[in-house]
């Protein structure tokens, strides 16, 4: 079965076609600057038309939704009443879900009658209990307004998590996991028998680790503090805390990492400093969903800095175990959230 996956982002869109369930991928690509002034690519039917004028013989089409809210626990075959469902997590998504609902409808358009399955950054960590997702609010927000941990990067997580237990050639439900996905977005994952228990980021990508332009975790009095010093409207606070803050905003230089090390080996001081940050939040996080699962049986590092920059895991890990008795295994796993969209998607109407 021909399984294109699509990942239309605000003004790009990310393709992969899998032949599954063989997993070999036939054709993969970009379509930018959709949108944008001067592109060709008025929107996302156009971009998706040209991608569709090039593969043919797609019989099915996977697609990355960012939120699913409480909805959507699962992959799901998209109809009318899952495009309502995703419209309505927009409100708690308006960076993603507008734009992932853009390539669901224009794929409706250019491939009449071929099954689209849903599948959703936000599933895996429903398992969450209600002690680890619910926040330190009234009670009502959560009843009202849905206001918890939702956590992100679910997919990336289940497919590292599935690949050590592989690796290993152990049951991942005989497994404690750690898993790191480290790039300009970055989240950690306690897994417990192969279900999401904790997870770093929150009822929006923010909470959680320093990122590349994200400030994660911060005392949020500090919010409204800046706000009146500054004279700020939400929307200038919300850029700051999103686009200008993380290592970024810390080092005043970039978000790239690379760079980063590399500023921070000849001297510059902020450089280093925003570095030591970035480790320090992953060792303190670490630290804690040791405790969580009740040991470490394994460590997994993905994404662009946890698969690239060895002395950045070299920093996080290095006297981090020497308090257990016995040493985590520590793998570098390379993500694939296309593939694992592809095997949802093929299970999920094979089973239909």
């Amino acid at each position: 079965m021909k399984i294109l996956v699509i990942n239309s982002g605000s003004s790009s869109i990310k393709y992969k076609l899998f032949d599954m369930p063989s997993a070999r991928l036939v054709s993969n690509g970009v379509i930018s600057h959709i949108g944008e002034e001067g592109s060709k690519f008025g929107n996302h039917y156009s971009g998706l038309k040209v991608i569709l004028e090039e593969i043919r013989s797609v019989e099915a089409v996977g697609h990355r939704v960012v939120h699913g809210a409480e909805k959507f626990k699962k992959p799901v075959i998209v109809d009318q009443n899952v495009i309502k469902g995703i419209k309505k997590c927009c409100e708690i998504a308006p960076l993603h879900n507008p734009a992932n609902l853009s390539g669901i409808v224009a794929c409706q358009k250019l491939l009449p009658g071929v099954k689209q399955v849903a599948v959703f950054d936000t599933a895996f960590h429903q398992s969450l209990p209600e002690h680890a997702f619910i926040y330190g609010l009234p009670y009502d927000y959560y009843q009202r307004l849905k206001v918890r941990k939702y956590g992100f990067h679910g997919t990336s997580h289940e497919y590292v998590a599935l690949e050590a237990s592989r690796i290993l050639k152990k049951p991942l439900n005989k497994l404690k996991l750690i898993t790191c996905h480290l790039g300009n977005g970055s989240s950690i994952t306690a897994i417990d028998k192969g279900k999401s228990v904790d997870t770093s980021m929150g009822y929006t990508p923010l909470e959680g680790l320093v990122m590349g332009t994200r400030c994660g975790d911060t005392d949020p009095a500090l919010i409204t503090h800046i706000m009146h010093k500054k004279k700020l409207d939400t929307k200038q606070m919300d850029r700051i805390l999103n686009k200008e803050s993380g290592l970024k905003g810390i080092s005043g230089i970039s978000n790239d990492m690379r760079l980063l090390e590399k500023m921070s080996s000849v001297g510059n001081k902020r450089a280093k400093l925003a570095v030591d940050i970035f480790v320090y939040r992953i060792r303190k996080y670490i630290g804690a969903y040791i405790s969580v699962l009740g040991g470490l049986d394994v460590l997994v590092f993905t994404a662009g800095i946890g698969e690239n920059q060895a002395r950045i895991r070299e920093k996080i890990y290095h006297g981090l175990f020497d308090c257990l008795a016995k040493k985590p295994k520590v793998l570098v796993i390379p993500t694939n959230e296309e593939l694992m969209i592809a095997r949802q998607a093929y299970k999920l109407i094979r089973r239909k």
